[in-house]
């Protein structure tokens, strides 16, 4: 999206995002961060992160103008697709979304409920590099992923790379699964108890 900005009779021409797939997660997490602040901070910082518009002219944009921009973000925001992408690339490396929850192991769960536990916003880049790993071996829509080692540092590093919509679609789909676990899990482990007992 262009932004016309108009000073001293001068008409300057600046991009803005045109898709919310444009904004990193290193960059989603600064915008979380400036959610903290005052509403013209937040306003400030956002346009500026978002655009190629200098923060000092930022500061000089009318009202109006600053209404308008952060309501088309908005927009863009709510038109992302939040279907799961299962497969995605970062440095032309392919990275899987794990394809089999029901096998997820105890050590991936530890870390994802630490992460959870840590808060979200505060752990995201781990906890994707959790979920998403490096492709072996593919075959149309089926691929298999490294096995999970618990050393994700230099990974963690690669995710800050994914797009918000990306990180927004799996926290969706990975929401609705761990529902489902923190339903299905204890009673699993009763189960498993049980039998342990009866032996």
């Amino acid at each position: 999206m262009k932004v016309k900005v108009k000073k001293k009779g001068e008409v300057k021409e600046f991009k803005l995002i045109s898709s919310w797939e444009e904004v990193s997660l290193e960059k989603w997490l600064q915008l979380i961060d400036f959610e903290t602040g005052s509403k013209t901070e937040e306003a400030e910082e956002t346009i500026a992160a978002l655009s190629n518009i200098p923060k000092q002219l930022v500061k000089e944009l009318a009202l109006r103008d600053v209404a308008v921009i952060m309501s088309r973000i908005a927009e863009l925001q709510q038109e992302q697709d939040t279907k799961l992408k299962r497969i995605i690339e970062i440095d032309g490396i392919e990275y899987g979304f794990h394809p089999d929850l029901d096998s997820i192991t105890l050590g991936e769960y530890a870390d994802i409920e630490t992460f959870i536990k840590g808060g979200i916003e505060n752990n995201l880049p781990e906890l994707m590099a959790v979920l998403y790993r490096p492709i072996k071996e593919k075959k149309n829509d089926i691929y298999v992923i490294d096995a999970y080692d618990g050393n994700i540092r230099l990974r963690t590093e690669e995710m800050k790379k994914m797009s918000a919509e990306q990180v927004q679609s799996a926290l969706v789909f990975f929401y609705n699964l761990g529902k489902e676990l923190s339903e299905i899990l204890p009673l699993y482990l009763m189960e498993q108890l049980k039998e342990t007992k009866m032996q």
